[in-house]
């Protein structure tokens, strides 16, 4: 269930005017399916998309959506599977502790604070977010929000001299690449407020559409990965079976860095199998901020482009991956595609 799919969900019953609860992981304990800061979306029929637990806990959450849709009161619920394993973990032993927070959204407050992180998530920028999850301050109410985005603030629900206090909490955190729990106080109320990083998806440049190009936009298509696919030759762009990719760009390739922003790509993987034109995008992508650069081909291959490269080589190094994707042992453009995408998925994460 990717990020696209969730937009989709939530402009579609936001265009209707349905109210919805948005569901958020705030803490985990042991092991969870979901860590602290995952989302889920639910309409007053108990209709969701996203998924908090293997299926074990839905359920019960759409049931408890919908008294928070009808008061318009959040709520907070924990699920201790280790404990009631029979009861919401369905005997599947996953032996941990999950707290989740449940808020509505309708359309007297235009459905925010989702709308903006909506927005977040469908632009270029990252933001943060504060969400009060308990509070005793009578200014600031169980999914009050601040949202920090591009250095300016936005505040849902929050008297405006608490919003400072969140405003202080967001600076405090900036930069954070992981969501948690803060107990703090606000003017001797104690209050526990979850922040939380919004991180659109990632972009993949896919520089070659042959057939084994394919299997690589729908992998990365599932996970909500925003993919562009370029190559020099129209007919493969045609035939080509890229209708998940979000364009397709016939550029020559010694013209890609003129017609394609390169600065907005995370990855980029080379696989023409045209020796000229994948010299001529590396030459270009070392100029460029992308953080991955996947290169298909044996290891010779690349050695050889390494050389011809020159000085572009030196600042490829650290990024080059070639022959890209992790050795699974598979075969085939299904298997390679899945091992690409999956180092791709590793360097996102910062795993070895």
């Amino acid at each position: 269930m990717s990020i696209n799919g969730l937009l989709e969900f939530f402009a579609a019953r936001r265009d209707r005017g349905v109210s919805l609860a948005l569901v958020t992981v705030y803490e985990t304990q042991g092991s969870t399916y979901s860590k602290a800061g995952a989302r889920m979306l639910i309409d007053a029929d108990g209709v969701f998309h996203g998924m908090l637990s293997g299926g074990c806990l839905e359920g019960d959450l759409a049931v408890r959506a919908a008294a928070v849709i009808e008061s318009g009161r959040a709520q907070t619920v924990s699920y201790d599977l280790a404990q009631d394993d029979e009861l919401w973990g369905m005997g599947v032993g996953c032996d941990g502790l999950i707290r989740v927070f449940l808020q509505p959204l309708n359309a007297a407050s235009d459905h925010e604070p989702f709308r903006t992180i909506a927005e977040v998530l469908a632009g270029e920028s990252e933001a943060l977010s504060a969400t009060a999850i308990t509070s005793g301050h009578a200014g600031l109410a169980p999914g009050a929000t601040t949202i920090c985005r591009d250095g300016e603030y936005r505040s849902f629900g929050a008297d405006d001299s608490v919003s400072e206090a969140l405003e202080h909490l967001l600076d405090t955190a900036a930069g954070s690449r992981e969501s948690r729990l803060i107990e703090t106080t606000i003017d001797s109320a104690e209050v526990g407020v979850l922040l939380t990083p919004i991180t659109p998806p990632p972009r993949l440049l896919v520089l070659g559409a042959g057939l084994d190009a394919e299997p690589v936009v729908r992998f990365a298509a599932e996970l909500g990965w925003r993919v562009t696919v370029v190559d020099h030759r129209p007919a493969y762009l045609q035939n080509g079976d890229f209708g998940r990719a979000e364009a397709g760009l016939c550029v020559p390739a010694a013209a890609l860095a003129e017609q394609v922003d390169l600065s907005r790509f995370d990855f980029a993987i080379v696989m023409s199998h045209h020796l000229f034109s994948d010299r001529s995008y590396l030459t270009q992508l070392a100029a460029s901020p992308v953080a991955y650069i996947g290169l298909l081909g044996p290891r010779a291959r690349r050695q050889r482009l390494e050389a011809e490269l020159g000085d572009a080589a030196t600042a490829l190094a650290g990024r080059l991956h070639g022959p890209a994707g992790l050795d699974i042992g598979g075969r085939g453009p299904a298997a390679i595609a899945l091992s690409i995408i999956a180092e791709m998925q590793a360097s996102l994460r910062d795993r070895n």
